[in-house]
Formats: structure tokens, sequence, C-alpha cells
């Protein structure tokens, strides 16, 4: 059984995996803003777990064991921010840090029963796929609102960025997911972004804000 610590660092080493399913150890304790001595000192205890492959001055990367114990942890996370939302009402702003705390419980019976509970989601608040018992994932095939053109008609359905603020900002903008948009025009100078949606018939939407969009 992993410690709170020890699932903190596998769910961000599946977060920070790029293509080739590496992670530095300079960029794990960035992100994590932990010092290096000590992040290797974990890497070292993970390896003989046999949770990552890790080497002195080389890639960090989940072996198949560890990448499964990370998406069951993501699994719980997503699980447990849906049910915030859908059975308790609370803003898709507003889980994060509470489903951060639920994650750790150890109960797997607790999970099966939140899932069922909600019918089975396969996607979170954010959009973002719930993986299934066996931590599988289902990939979605979502592009970004910044790399539509002029006239196409989208639906929202992800969001990148789940920060409070940025949530805050689409909230104020009327905007979640589900809502159809129409790209009305685009700004050459700043790739900005002019939409329709509902009742605006003109929001400018700046290309930091359309490149965390995610469409279908």
């Amino acid at each position: 059984m992993n410690s709170f610590i020890e699932e903190n660092y596998l769910k961000t080493l599946f977060n920070l995996s790029n293509e080739k399913g590496e992670v530095n150890v300079n960029e794990l304790s960035k992100k994590l803003e932990i010092k290096m001595p000590t992040v290797t000192s974990m890497m070292k205890k993970l390896s003989e777990k046999g949770l990552v492959h890790y080497e002195s001055y080389k890639p960090i990367r989940l072996s198949d064991k560890g990448k499964k114990a990370a998406a069951l942890i993501i699994r719980k996370h997503r699980l447990t921010e849906m049910f915030l939302v859908e059975k308790m009402g609370f803003g898709w702003e507003e889980v994060h840090a509470i489903a951060e705390q639920i994650e750790h419980i150890k109960s797997i019976a607790f999970f099966e029963k939140m899932d069922q509970l909600l019918g089975f989601p396969k996607l979170d608040p954010h959009g973002s796929p719930i993986p299934n018992s066996n931590g599988e994932i289902e990939s979605n095939h979502f592009k970004k609102l910044s790399e539509c053109k002029v006239g196409d008609q989208v639906v929202l359905a992800a969001v990148i960025n789940t920060s409070t603020d940025f949530l805050k900002f689409l909230n104020s903008r009327s905007l979640s997911l589900g809502t159809p948009l129409i790209i009305r025009s685009i700004e050459s100078f700043d790739n900005s972004m002019v939409v329709s949606y509902a009742d605006r018939l003109e929001e400018t939407l700046s290309h930091t804000v359309c490149d965390r969009l995610l469409i279908e």
C-alpha cells in the first residue's frame, strides 16, 4: 500500500509524462516544489517497489505497475470531483482541493459505490476522462478552440486548465461544458476570437483562453 506522499508523486509523474513517458528529476522537483535530493530519494524508494524505472542522471519512467497505480489515484480524484458537482451541488471551480484529500481513501468499495451512484460517468466535470477500475483511460479526440477557423460550429467539451481562477473566468462568461459555439472572426494580430453562444452574440476570447478550451 502506497503512502499519501507516494501517491502524489505517482500522480504527478503520470500527468507530467511526455510522449515518451519520461520525466526528468528537475521537472518533477519544480512541479512538486520539493528539493531535488528529496525527489531523488523518493524515486529510489518507488523504484524498489517496482513503480518507476529510475537510474541516476536519466529520465524517470513509470513502470506498468506504476502507471496503473497512478491511473487509479486519478480515477478516485475525478470520480470525487464528479460526485461533488453532480450530487452535492459544488461548482466545478470548487472541487479540486476537496478531491485532493478524498483521493487518498483506500477503500475500493467506497469509490465503486460512488461510480455506481453517478451512473458510471466517462468524464469528470472538466471533461477529462475517468480511468476505469482497471486503470485504463479512453482517449478523447478533442481539439483546441484555437485550432478552429471562422464559421466553425463546435461544442465546448473540456478544459485543459482547471485552475480556480480560469474556471471562475469561464463562469463569468457563462461558458460551460456542452455550450455550442460559432466562430465569428479571428483577429490576425493576436489570434483572439470573436464567438457567439447562447445570448452572447459577440464575445471576444483571447488566444490564451482559446488554447485552453477543447471542443468537438
